[in-house]
């Protein structure tokens, strides 16, 4: 059986294309048969329904009556219906029960707030962004005031405890007060258990973040995320206003261009359920105050330093000062900075980093064990020095008096010792002390002068002529020496 635009498609190759019957049947991938039944008709015909009597005729009363009583399932109906004498399958009855039952939607009471008695809070998420030479998911927070619609907006790479509580907080400054309650779903930053019947079992960090601030935790029903209708449009709107078609080079630049979208379009837009826009609604808005100390939203872990003074974090290492070695320690973990600990004493702080596989020296960590290893050189070349000559003690004592640098010297002397010798350098010492010449300039020019080629004089041959050796010299006036 074919359809109606089938049909059309035949007539109107044959009358207008002037196609024959196997021309059309290549054309349009039809049997030649079919394409010559249907070009005999002179109009389309549906198929005829069968007449067939089905099994179920007889029980379609009784389970119209059933489903009208009672919400019963298919396979209650079908257990029935046996039960009276039917001998079909199941399929059948499940169709007919399909087909026959009304299908309900759900309906929703539409939530009314006060100003400044609601917000509403969500986490997003959007595919994966560039953050130095890795990528990680991309999610994004979002805060609404139900009231006027106000909303706030911040990108993150991670949705733990300090980034949910330090949004939190970010978007309390940007609204610059506190509502009487916070609206929530049953993530684990908020909600740890949810027995029916029972109180819900709040995530202790965040329960405290809310008393410091003075607000209410209110958790959506289980299943229940209409109740936060508005972040939930928030989170889609985000999504499909914002985001969509949107490529980013870091996640700095989309947390600029994020802030602008807010100022310039999220909250200056008319919104289509109060048709008015959310930055004018704002000023009705009734806010607490934010309190005078800002809540720590830092997570808190023990960290133990390696024995190359490092902590790990994220699959990043960061330094410590190199005493701290192989020491356990406290750190504390902030979105953008980490802070580590000895007991109550701050050690060392770094820029968190979303890289991966990255060390983060701080160029003062590793002065004190430089330090160390000079001090262990330095008094190993003194060891050297002393073996040289058995009055090399006295030298040195003799050259620290005088010398604001004496292991310089000590270095230089150490080092003539393996050109010279020892006996050489012992012998130079030993003149030095007499003359109380205490420096390796002095010590190095004894020993120059004493490797020096010393040669015989010659005797002395003149070469003049003979009258040169009777040259007759005055006797000198001495009267002018007088006084």
């Amino acid at each position: 059986m074919i359809s109606y635009e089938t049909f059309c498609q035949i007539r109107h190759l044959r009358d207008r294309d002037g196609l024959n019957r196997a021309q059309i049947s290549e054309e349009l991938s039809l049997d030649l048969r079919t394409v010559g039944k249907w070009l005999d008709e002179k109009q389309f015909r549906p198929r005829k329904k069968s007449d067939r009597a089905s099994k179920l005729d007889p029980f379609k009363s009784t389970i119209i009556k059933m489903i009208e009583t009672h919400p019963y399932s298919a396979k209650q109906i079908f257990q029935r219906i046996q039960e009276e004498g039917f001998s079909g399958g199941y399929t059948i009855v499940r169709d007919y029960v399909s087909k026959m039952r009304p299908k309900r939607s759900a309906a929703y009471l539409k939530l009314a707030f006060a100003p400044g008695e609601c917000a509403q809070v969500d986490w997003g998420s959007f595919g994966v962004i560039t953050t130095g030479e890795t990528r990680r998911r991309l999610s994004f927070f979002v805060m609404v005031m139900c009231y006027s619609r106000m909303m706030y907006l911040e990108f993150t790479v991670s949705q733990t405890m300090e980034h949910w509580l330090g949004c939190h907080q970010n978007a309390l400054r940007f609204f610059g007060g506190v509502p009487k309650k916070i609206m929530v779903d049953n993530l684990k930053s908020a909600v740890i258990k949810r027995t029916i019947g029972q109180a819900p079992v709040f995530n202790q960090r965040y329960l405290d973040f809310a008393n410091h601030h003075g607000f209410a935790i209110v958790p959506c029903g289980v299943a229940k995320g209409n109740e936060k209708g508005r972040v939930e449009s928030g989170v889609g709107y985000v999504k499909k206003n914002f985001l969509n078609g949107l490529t980013m080079p870091s996640l700095e630049a989309l947390q600029r261009a994020g802030r602008e979208w807010l100022d310039n379009i999220a909250n200056q837009r008319i919104h289509g359920e109060t048709r008015k826009k959310p930055v004018e609604m704002f000023v009705e808005e009734r806010l607490n105050l934010l309190p005078v100390q800002e809540y720590d939203c830092a997570a808190i872990m023990p960290l133990r330093a390696s024995s190359q003074f490092r902590i790990s974090l994220d699959s990043n290492r960061y330094s410590v000062p190199a005493e701290y070695a192989n020491c356990k320690l406290t750190g504390k973990i902030y979105p953008d900075r980490i802070c580590i600990y000895d007991q109550e004493k701050l050690i060392a702080r770094h820029r968190r980093s979303y890289d991966r596989h990255q060390d983060f020296e701080n160029p003062d960590h590793p002065k004190a064990l430089l330090a160390q290893r000079r001090k262990a050189h330095n008094q190993q070349i003194l060891r050297r020095f002393l073996t040289i000559s058995p009055k090399a003690q006295s030298f040195y004592q003799k050259l620290e008096d005088r010398r604001m640098n004496p292991l310089t010297h000590i270095r230089k002397i150490v080092a003539l010792s393996e050109i010279y010798g020892p006996e050489a350098v012992s012998r130079a010492i030993n003149d030095a002390l007499v003359f109380a010449a205490f420096s390796s300039e002095y010590i190095a020019n004894l020993l120059e002068q004493r490797t020096r080629d010393k040669t015989e004089p010659a005797a002395l041959h003149l070469s003049r002529k003979e009258d040169l050796l009777e040259i007759e010299v005055d006797e000198p006036n001495l009267e002018i020496y007088t006084i």
